[in-house]
């Protein structure tokens, strides 16, 4: 086999199995090498492979499968110039098709003749592989079942040409490594530096699911559309009263613009010195960016607003078009002010730098969007609309008595409250 020709596809994460394997196919029959030692190996990789496919969730035919997350996975020349925009010009083209057709032979490798030198049916038991109705813990459903498609659809392919044909419109559909296939991301810090990690779990929420407030998800709607579109856009602010929908309006916005190219990454307020570094792994891809920053706030002796402050504007480099930041926050002006800012002249002689200072964070977000509490008939609207979502069967009057009396002792008016209360109903009448 020619996987060491392998121009753009090297160093592929998970790439050892298939060393291995190479090495299997074009020695099983080598009477060099120990008859013993190579079927151990064999076993081994059969191992690897199920290990790989069970985490995942991967079904049908595994070697395929392997096969195929390879190429969705890894980032290159190729695979990164494809995602979004689908064919390219030029002669990297060329190139691909060499490396496609490497993969094609593997993909048609026929191992019965290696199972017969062996006396095993270990690859044979992978062909069909049914799992146990579980996504695994890498992948969530979505992402398995796009994999496992392509791979049925790669094993039918009677040409290098619609072989390629399909892996590129994979890239275009869906992406390509882990910026690609997953939604969400968070930060881990590293010896290395900032590591972007995949969210496999997303709350499944639209829009249409926060009852009001459409002027303030017109607003977001708005700046979103024409970020993913590439116009110009703003950061956002989306601040007002605890459990209004802030959060809810950012995760909706994700799975509303995600398949458009919309991706978001999670920072906390401790982690905005790595910032630099995430904007440095995102900028150049050709997916949009929205690094979220949830119930950001500041207490007067925090100083890590500067980090963001020099982030968002005001350092020599300028932001990258493909990058904008949304924040929730409950306080209008981010930072705690007190009236010694505005009082205690005695100790500092230009007070008034200091305010404008906490106060040019906000200033940074160019749309700041406004949730406030629900008054009680909005309140009660939510909880009806609400209630006849998830089916609940209860008279008017008795249901609105209710949620009165919950919302009393359960956190006052907002929506959160109204979804609790919902929520207590079906566990309790189910």
């Amino acid at each position: 086999m020619r996987t060491k020709e392998l121009m753009l596809y090297k160093h592929m994460e998970d790439g050892q199995i298939l060393n291995d394997m190479t090495f299997l196919m074009e020695n099983y029959d080598n009477d060099y090498y120990n008859m013993e030692d190579m079927k151990g190996l064999l076993f081994e990789q059969m191992n690897d492979i199920l290990e790989l496919s069970s985490s995942h969730g991967f079904e049908g035919n595994l070697w395929h499968t392997y096969l195929t997350y390879l190429l969705a996975s890894h980032e290159n020349a190729y695979s990164t110039s494809c995602e979004i925009v689908g064919k390219i010009d030029g002669s990297m083209n060329q190139v691909a098709m060499h490396d496609f057709e490497i993969f094609k032979e593997l993909f048609d490798y026929d191992f019965s003749d290696m199972e017969n030198a062996f006396g095993v049916d270990c690859i044979s038991m992978l062909k069909e592989y049914v799992g146990d109705s579980r996504h695994g813990n890498v992948f969530n459903k979505r992402i398995r079942d796009r994999i496992c498609d392509l791979a049925r659809s790669l094993g039918k392919a009677e040409s290098v040409e619609e072989f390629k044909e399909k892996v590129t419109a994979f890239y275009k559909e869906f992406g390509v490594g882990k910026l690609g296939l997953h939604k969400a991301f968070r930060i881990e810090h590293t010896e290395e530096g900032a590591e972007i990690v995949p969210i496999t779990k997303i709350a499944h929420v639209h829009l249409d699911d926060l009852v009001g407030y459409d002027i303030a998800k017109k607003k977001l709607v708005d700046n979103t559309k024409a970020f993913v579109e590439g116009k110009r856009a703003n950061n956002c602010l989306l601040f007002g009263d605890a459990g209004t929908g802030k959060s809810t309006s950012i995760k909706a916005i994700l799975n509303q613009y995600y398949d458009q190219g919309l991706r978001m990454i999670e920072v906390y307020k401790h982690q905005f010195q790595d910032l630099n570094d995430v904007i440095a792994q995102v900028k150049n891809r050709n997916y949009k960016f929205i690094i979220y920053m949830d119930d950001l706030s500041f207490e007067e002796f925090e100083i890590e607003y500067k980090y963001l402050k020099a982030v968002i504007e005001g350092g020599l480099e300028r932001k990258p078009d493909n990058i904008l930041i949304y924040a929730t926050s409950n306080r209008r002006h981010l930072i705690r002010e007190t009236f010694k800012d505005k009082e205690d002249r005695d100790e500092e002689l230009h007070t008034n730098d200091t305010v404008q200072e906490k106060l040019s964070l906000v200033a940074r977000f160019g749309v700041t969007i406004y949730f406030g509490k629900p008054a009680k008939k909005e309140f009660q609207e939510i909880v009806l609309t609400l209630a006849k979502k998830n089916g609940i069967d209860m008279p008017e009057e008795e249901l609105l008595l209710e949620a009165n009396k919950w919302e009393l002792s359960h956190g006052g008016l907002s929506g959160r409250t109204a979804q609790q209360f919902v929520d207590y109903l079906l566990g309790t009448r189910s």
